[in-house]
């Protein structure tokens, strides 16, 4: 059983999908933290003065993945995660290790999520302010 596949609980986020660094030359030696939850993808960086965004998975339109060479050459790719959010309609998740297992996980989530709320990919797609709240 890989590690990616244990969820775990934790006391600030709840229960935890998938927990990863930002990866430098293979190694994970970076403050840039990424942890999915079932229902949330959270970044967090820095160390001291802490930055942290998140993503609801309803939200999210689609993806990319970004493999550069020495990203390959590390075992390392960037996943883009597109969503529908006006505050980071576009949330990298920069050097992991795995990318293509991540973005399954991510995948099965958000669909997991679009389930619960009956919410379609086209549903999103064209529709600026679908989801803000504000009722326009």
């Amino acid at each position: 059983m890989s590690k990616t596949d244990k969820s775990k609980t934790d006391k600030k986020y709840g229960e935890v999908i998938w927990r990863g660094r930002k990866c430098r030359f293979g190694l994970p030696l970076s403050f840039t933290r990424y942890i999915l939850t079932p229902t949330k993808l959270f970044k967090s960086v820095g160390f001291l003065n802490v930055r942290e965004e998140r993503v609801e998975l309803y939200r999210v339109i689609d993806f990319s993945l970004k493999l550069s060479l020495g990203q390959r050459i590390f075992g390392c790719g960037t996943i883009l995660v597109h969503a529908k959010d006006k505050t980071c309609p576009e949330q990298p998740i920069t050097s992991v290790k795995r990318p293509r297992e991540i973005m399954r996980l991510i995948e099965e989530a958000v669909e997991k999520e679009r389930v619960k709320y009956k919410i379609h990919g086209r549903d999103m797609i064209g529709v600026s302010g679908a989801f803000d709240g504000d009722g326009e």
